[in-house]
């Protein structure tokens, strides 16, 4: 893919780009992608660690988040599958509706089970977080054929804005309420929510898109689900294209090693309120996070994607280590607020040059299905580490566990500095 092409047609000015109806369209599907993501990750831990469920289950049912990781398996079936009854809206409408009603559905009977009934009540949270990776494809494929390339950076900003307001919503709302209410009215509210972007895909336009149907199951198969995988090899070739997934599955390794249950107990286990946590981590924290989002942004105009995204891998990683000044804090609120600001800033500053990043590896021929793949590849790792933290805490503490969230990234650093010279983010092949 080409960072620029000459198509003889007038850039998009940004005034018009974020005035089109779409990019404010993709700030409720924005929304919707997130707010499943942390009622079955962080906010979930927090309900979890008052019914008495230990650290290690905890870290492991909060984990369920790993469904995220594994959607490109399924990613040719929301491309090609066309949906029952529901397949009249279109085909992105009616797996964004589906989608949207599963989640709400399964948090409601969350609210109903409770973690009194585990083995139940873990299926669901499998459950939700199924309907959540699903939606996320159903969300990027819909902003990749709704506009042009050249207002794709309006759609990604006003998603990301509903993405990051969605966990406000759900983790420092919720933790606010959770001091007020019984969890299960806390995940009833957050099930109510979701009938906002639930109504806003009954506004929207069905991407006017030709699809072209597979004549029979073989070539289905093999245009759905072989080819996109075969063009990537063809693109790179076989050794460097091996090593590109490596380094996607290695370079947020630090940042998502901490998405995962282990926060929520160490911030109580640190002397902090719910309410303390709602307010500096959810809340303030998002805020920093679209900061360092847009920091990512200039660094990537300003240097270009390849150290843009050095820029982030290093300091994703380093961030990690602020929060051993935090061990021992005992509530000082002055302590999180350094310490989130940092890492937060980090994190937004990561997130957008990664997207940059995994944007120039795809052929828009297969666009949904290869960034399905590139975004379950980049948090695969980290969940991995995350689902054993709690038995790694439990083992050797949360220092060790922060000094190894840091330095699992020096495989990706190398990696990096082999494969840079060896690929051209222009949609182009690489050398073998």
């Amino acid at each position: 893919m080409s960072a620029e092409k000459n198509t003889g047609k007038p850039a998009l000015r940004i005034h018009d780009a974020f005035l089109q109806p779409s990019a404010w369209t993709l700030f409720f599907f924005g929304f919707a992608s997130g707010l499943p993501f942390l009622l079955v990750a962080g906010t979930l831990a927090y309900w979890l660690k008052e019914n008495g469920i230990t650290l290690k289950e905890i870290t492991m049912i909060a984990s369920a988040g790993m469904a995220y990781s594994f959607k490109f398996l399924w990613a040719p079936a929301v491309d090609r599958l066309r949906l029952p009854f529901l397949g009249r809206l279109g085909q992105r409408r009616s797996w964004l509706v589906l989608t949207q009603l599963l989640v709400m559905a399964g948090l409601m009977m969350m609210a109903g089970v409770t973690p009194s009934q585990l083995g139940l009540f873990v299926g669901l949270t499998l459950m939700v977080a199924f309907a959540g990776a699903t939606l996320d494809i159903a969300v990027d494929a819909y902003r990749i054929e709704i506009a042009p390339m050249e207002a794709q950076g309006a759609l990604v900003a006003t998603y990301s804005l509903g993405y990051r307001i969605a966990l406000i919503v759900t983790g420092a709302l919720a933790l606010v309420l959770a001091d007020h209410v019984v969890w299960p009215d806390v995940y009833r509210v957050m099930a109510a929510c979701m009938l906002i972007p639930l109504a806003a895909v009954a506004m929207a336009p069905e991407p006017k898109v030709l699809r072209e149907h597979a004549q029979g199951w073989a070539e289905g198969l093999r245009e759905g689900v072989v080819e996109p995988f075969a063009d990537f090899f063809r693109r790179f070739g076989g050794r460097v294209g091996l090593l590109i997934l490596l380094f996607i599955l290695l370079f947020k390794v630090s940042d998502q090693a901490l998405v995962g249950g282990i926060m929520g107990p160490f911030y109580l286990d640190q002397g902090f309120t719910k309410t303390q946590i709602a307010a500096v981590s959810k809340v303030y924290g998002i805020w920093v996070g679209i900061a360092g989002a847009f920091l990512g942004g200039v660094a990537v105009a300003r240097w270009g994607v390849e150290r843009g995204l050095l820029l982030g891998i290093v300091l994703g990683a380093i961030s990690n280590l602020l929060y051993l000044w935090l061990i021992g804090a005992n509530g000082d609120i002055t302590m999180l607020t350094v310490v989130i600001s940092g890492e937060n800033l980090a994190q937004g500053i990561l997130g957008t040059t990664a997207v940059a990043y995994l944007s120039a590896l795809v052929n828009q021929r297969y666009t949904a299905t290869q960034y399905a793949l590139f975004s379950s590849l980049i948090t695969l790792p980290g969940k991995v580490l995350g689902f054993y933290s709690g038995r790694i805490v439990e083992a050797v503490g949360y220092a060790p566990y922060f000094w190894i969230t840091a330095l699992a990234i020096v495989p990706a650093i190398a990696l990096y500095f082999w494969l840079t010279p060896r690929v051209r983010l222009n949609g182009d092949a690489g050398t073998d």
